[in-house]
């Protein structure tokens, strides 16, 4: 009896408080110096102890090593050569991680007090869960919730729950189901993750988290958002991101205009993308204005061409992709809301709520027939 106690008390030692075992935390860092320092405390401030701390530092030419090699000297850095993008930088940072179960924050999140503890125990209470994302307000108004998960809509885009809405008037459970999830903080199983691909390299950024998600969820895997579990996003990424008044970056529309098409060739089945081409195309018709008005069409274009050079790789990757569906589109896609940036949505309220109407409308129609 003495050595079954014995037995039983290292095996609750070994997991820790967390419930899932000692876990790993991956910090994706490029020009992030203003912002590192902040996010990094915040992760040593949670009340459940990561084992290690990664820094990937995707070749940033600010004081970022600097900064890392003065003040966390127990972190571990990994250096790439050239910015290779977030989502190789996510992909390297997993596979150096000790343990399956890995806290995946980019640089610019700063984590409440509370968080990982909280996507620790919605996991452990969610049979099937693979992966978790905490709510996200936006740090300089924390009021406003920037991203809380979403949906698939069938355009190649995310739905976005509660995009810039008032925290107030999004309370929802603690724990929710989701099938998009945002990749700014997230703690997964490595395992299940790496099995169904990774984060598609390819990508470089932007519309990885969609396209991961959906690969997920089409294999039936469980995603899951808590709400009562908070992180802070600052400024986003340069020359990717905006905020408030800020231009529409034209790297943005190159990537918009490539990573879309690369995730939807990947994910949707064939006859999902014969019968809700009509709404896609509208779509596209619409971003291709967009870019004009931006003075970003050479953007648009290159963009284009880029997903064409790609076009065969993702085809192969499709294949791979279909053999682990067990879900059917017509359960994974919606027809709306259409979630644009409010200060893209607010120079064109009206066209963007009739382009918004005609996908709910041809969704409407065609749904039924997606399989």
């Amino acid at each position: 009896m003495t050595g079954q106690l014995v037995s039983i008390e290292k095996e609750l030692s070994s997991k820790g408080p967390s419930g899932l075992g000692r876990i790993s935390a991956v910090v994706v860092n490029y020009q992030g110096e203003a912002y590192l320092e902040a996010c990094i405390r915040s992760i040593q401030a949670q009340e459940i102890a990561v084992d290690e701390i990664i820094v990937v530092e995707n070749a940033s030419t600010d004081g970022s090593l600097n900064l890392l090699n003065t003040s966390f000297r127990d972190v571990t850095v990994v250096r790439m050569k050239t910015n290779l993008g977030a989502c190789t930088a996510r992909n390297v940072g997993m596979r150096a991680a000790k343990h399956r179960w890995v806290l995946l924050v980019d640089n610019d999140v700063v984590m409440e007090p509370g968080v990982l503890g909280r996507l620790c125990e919605a996991i452990c209470e969610n049979e099937g869960a693979v992966m978790a994302q905490p709510r996200s307000v936006f740090k300089d108004d924390v009021a406003r919730i920037h991203y809380d998960g979403g949906d698939f809509h069938y355009a190649g885009l995310i739905s976005l729950h509660n995009f810039g809405q008032p925290r107030v008037d999004a309370p929802g459970q603690p724990t929710e189901d989701i099938d998009v999830a945002i990749s700014l903080c997230l703690l997964l199983d490595k395992k299940e993750i790496i099995d169904a691909g990774a984060f598609d390299e390819s990508f470089f950024i932007l519309f990885e988290d969609l396209d991961l998600s959906h690969r997920l969820r089409l294999a039936g895997k469980k995603i899951l958002k808590v709400n009562d579990a908070v992180v802070l996003h600052d400024a986003g990424t340069a020359g990717i991101s905006f905020r408030k008044d800020a231009g529409y970056p034209g790297r943005r529309v190159f990537f918009h205009s490539r990573n879309r098409w690369l995730y939807m060739t990947k994910c949707f089945r064939l006859w999902t993308l014969i019968v809700a081409g009509p709404g896609i195309l509208v779509y596209e018709a619409a971003w291709i204005l967009f870019s004009l008005k931006g003075g970003h069409l050479g953007s648009w274009w290159r963009g284009k061409v880029a997903f064409l050079k790609l076009f065969r790789e993702a085809l192969r990757k499709r294949r791979t992709v279909q053999k682990r569906r067990v879900v059917g589109d017509r359960d994974l896609l919606v027809g709306g809301p259409l979630t644009l940036s409010p200060n893209l949505a607010s120079g064109g309220g009206t066209a963007a709520r009739l382009l918004d109407g005609v996908l709910r409308g041809w969704w409407a129609i065609c749904r039924w027939l997606v399989v």
